[in-house]
């Protein structure tokens, strides 16, 4: 039984308030998660001053003037910050992420993190993929907006880079990903996963932004081995981000059920369980007398019967029983052997 790894996507949804942070670490270390991810940036060096906000974010957002880079900058937080919630994380035994979007803060978050994720929008960035790669850390790349040609491109510039790793996570992971925010489930396209599994045979997983738990639960059991998705402590709060969050109810849910589903998949191979055999005896049938039938008779389709339990000869031997000679009497229901 594989373990999925789960990790609790917190993003900015502290909403620049390094207290609110804590408190989602402690949401997602209670809901079982394997890590809680943060976004790490400099507003300034990843979006132009006069960039526009997505539809998605206007949308989530009371403030309809703002430009998207006043926006981010309102949910920035400073190093030191990052730095107090990594030591949070191990203090609680939980792994610490953070996605970076910009050189400068990837310089400062790599020595915090065991491995690197790419978020959707920085696939295409060569530039930033190959100062990822060279670092020589496991990367785990996110691939919403893209064609299948655009990941596999975004991969071999990775492995191009990429010094050979000695991790317990693999080298490369790529994520399917829908970049909405919240996704429709007519957008979802969960099989697109499998296309990757099959097109890069790398380790697969989704990066979920449904409302609830059922796709990335689904995903799971279609193969994923990294589930991402994101939370809040109230959906309902302000910023670009929460109303397409899971609560810590809801994260706690998803949790539970990804691991049900873990143990529910098995090993693959086809045959009864233990239990199984037990019932097996019960449920199962034998080949019983009709009616009493006397030694040296021959069995036939009119004597003979099927019937519960299952202890006797098994049916799947009816047309060897017919024709045979009893070798002694039997009694009705009696189990016949020969």
């Amino acid at each position: 039984m594989s373990k999925t790894f789960i990790i609790a996507e917190a993003g900015v949804n502290h909403n620049g308030d390094i207290n609110l942070a804590y408190k989602l670490i402690d949401a997602a270390k209670e809901a079982g998660v394997d890590a809680v991810k943060f976004q790490t940036f400099k507003s300034e060096l990843i979006v132009s001053a006069k960039a526009e906000r997505a539809g998605y974010q206007k949308k989530n957002m009371s403030h309809k003037k703002e430009t998207q880079l006043e926006m981010i900058k309102r949910l920035e937080l400073d190093f030191d910050s990052f730095v107090k919630l990594k030591e949070y994380c191990d203090k609680l035994g939980i792994l610490f992420l953070s996605t970076t979007a910009d050189l400068p803060s990837t310089d400062l978050i790599d020595p915090l993190v065991p491995l690197f994720k790419v978020g959707s929008a920085d696939l295409t960035n060569n530039p930033f993929l190959e100062n990822l790669a060279s670092r020589g850390k496991p990367i785990i790349l996110s691939t919403g907006m893209s064609t299948l040609g655009e990941v596999e491109a975004a991969i071999d510039h990775i492995k191009k880079h990429q010094p050979k790793i000695n991790s317990e996570f693999p080298p490369i992971s790529v994520l399917h990903c829908t970049t909405n925010y919240p996704c429709p489930y007519t957008e979802v396209n969960l099989k697109a996963m499998i296309t990757l599994k099959e097109a890069f045979k790398i380790p697969v997983g989704y990066s979920d932004h449904t409302l609830g738990t059922e796709v990335p639960v689904s995903a799971v059991a279609l193969g994923a081995t990294i589930i991402e998705k994101h939370f809040t402590l109230d959906n309902k709060m302000e910023g670009p981000d929460h109303a397409a969050s899971l609560e810590p109810k809801e994260l706690r849910l998803m949790v539970k059920s990804i691991r049900n589903i873990e143990k529910a998949l098995g090993d693959g191979i086809k045959k009864p369980n233990k239990n199984e055999q037990d019932i097996m005896k019960v449920a199962r049938k034998s080949i019983v007398a009709r009616n009493p039938i006397k030694k040296g008779e021959s069995f036939t389709t009119d004597n003979i019967t099927v019937k519960r339990p299952g202890t006797g000869i098994s049916p799947i031997r009816w047309n060897e029983i017919v024709g045979k000679a009893a070798i002694k009497d039997f009694e009705t229901e009696e189990l016949i052997i020969i």
